[in-house]
């Protein structure tokens, strides 16, 4: 019998009532089926790791509560295990947050399983590290140092499934890892049946970014449309035992399934068709096929696979200071040339009250922002421009001090009095900036494996903390 792979969420931050529609679909069909939740991002984990050093309590996915209500008796009462990267970097706070939602959603013997072994930060620097591409060559100071996680990849996960688990948490694992572990554990797939197993990495890179591949992120008027984004549909993937994948999407959820769709999702961040590097499988898309073999249904056929790599990547995420955005509008009769005369003060202003060391990016939004350069020419590019439009001046600035990514939008704010006529709507934030670097680790030296989760051994931390 044919498995059924279900979205729950694509990214930290997406649409929380998604997965109701995926998990009335997978009992309505009646066959075995797995439900997750891919809520992890490089700069997501760094942003955990800052969270649990401020309250060790924090550092998981903020939106559990959110997520997991809504569907989490249906699946217990279903058999659809759930399984998600939600844990971040505090896996166990997810847990026992998972614990908490599942007693008051009337299951207090939900069975939870955690993967363990992806943070390597106390281990980092006694490990044979081989730089990825021309990223970052040196390892950053020990205080600037902020997370260090392994791309794990499903073995641990089908672990947790052997557990028997209804629930598994994991921290940073590959994202289509999430939907090949309930394969390999259904199937009972060899893990050097290359073929299978690039199929079930696929299935998994289909659905890991939700709606994408269901007419998320597709739309474009008139030349792409889509209908019923509102209630746009989050993807199915029916997996046959001989690899065959049929991509589809909850009966009457808006969005659309086809070849377009599939060919964009499969081709998303692939940097070789023909060697895709994943932890448990190189797959080789060159002689995919994509079909479209009826209404909201595209069949996936022709995928290999090749022997794993021998190194993992891991993510290094480290301090990069402050970083800080202040933006102010101008409109009306000559409004452009108000806004640029607006960034030309503030320019000269930073070049003798802020120092050399600053960076800066300015751009003019509604005229040139997203394809403009970091080298502040403005509008190079040739764009029509209304001079009586509506536009808005944005300043981004970068420095190791804080006080002096305020000096900088402060200046901004400045320009309401001392600056172009009709300036407003001043709008002003700072943050912490990370930078990220990728490394290869030897595959001998991460030593990852699954745990069940002990509730009792987390109650009186959870409830100090809560």
């Amino acid at each position: 019998m044919s498995f059924l792979l279900g979205s729950g969420a694509g990214f930290s931050g997406d649409r929380t009532d998604a997965a109701e529609a995926v998990v009335a679909e997978l009992i309505q069909r009646g066959k075995p089926a797995a439900l997750a939740f891919e809520t992890l991002g490089e700069r997501t984990l760094a942003a955990a790791h800052r969270a649990m050093r401020e309250d060790p309590s924090q550092g998981f996915e903020p939106l559990i509560d959110e997520f997991l209500p809504p569907v989490l008796r249906d699946c217990v009462d279903h058999g659809i295990t759930i399984l998600g990267n939600f844990g971040a970097a505090n896996p166990e706070g997810a847990c026992a947050l998972v614990k908490k939602l599942a007693e008051e959603a009337g299951c207090p013997d939900i069975v939870i399983a955690r993967v363990h072994g992806d943070d390597i930060r106390d281990r980092l620097r006694s490990l044979d590290l081989t730089p990825w591409e021309a990223e970052r060559q040196a390892l950053p100071d020990e205080s600037a140092l902020i997370s260090a996680n392994v791309y794990l990849g499903a073995k641990a996960l089908v672990e947790a499934l052997a557990l028997e688990a209804d629930i598994v948490v994991t921290g940073r694992v590959a994202d289509p890892a999430l939907f090949l572990a309930p394969l390999m554990h259904h199937f009972q797939w060899r893990w050097d049946d290359w073929d299978r197993l690039a199929c079930g990495m696929m299935a998994g890179h289909l659905a890991e970014c939700g709606a994408q591949v269901s007419g998320g992120y597709f739309a474009d008027p008139g030349v792409k449309d889509v209908p019923g984004l509102a209630t746009v549909g989050y993807p199915i993937i029916e997996v046959e035992e001989d690899g065959r994948l049929l991509v589809t999407k909850p009966a009457g959820s808006g969005g659309l399934v086809t070849e377009q769709t599939v060919k964009e999702q499969l081709l998303y961040e692939v940097h070789d068709p023909a060697n895709y590097l994943t932890p448990d499988v190189v797959v080789d898309l060159s002689n995919a096929t994509v079909r479209q073999i009826g209404p909201d249904c595209v069949e996936v056929s022709g995928i290999r696979g090749k022997p794993a790599p021998e190194r993992l990547k891991t993510t290094v995420c480290y301090d990069g200071g402050w970083q800080s955005e202040a933006e102010i509008s101008y409109a009306g009769p000559n409004a452009l040339a108000r806004a640029r005369l607006a960034a030309r003060v503030l320019r000269e202003r930073l070049s003798f009250r802020a120092p050399a060391a600053l960076r800066t990016r300015f751009d003019i939004i509604g005229l040139a922002s997203v394809f403009d350069s970091d080298d502040g020419e403005l509008g190079r590019l040739t764009v029509p421009a209304n001079p009586d439009g509506d536009y808005r001046l944005r300043l981004a600035a970068e420095h190791p001090e804080r006080r002096w990514v305020a000096r900088a939008t402060q200046e901004l704010l400045a320009l309401y009095c001392a600056g172009p006529a009709g300036g407003g709507g001043v709008r002003r934030q700072f943050q912490r900036r990370v930078f990220t670097a990728s490394y290869l680790v030897r595959r001998d030296d991460v030593h990852d494996y699954a745990r069940l989760f002990n509730a009792d051994e987390q109650k009186g931390r959870f409830h100090a903390a809560g």
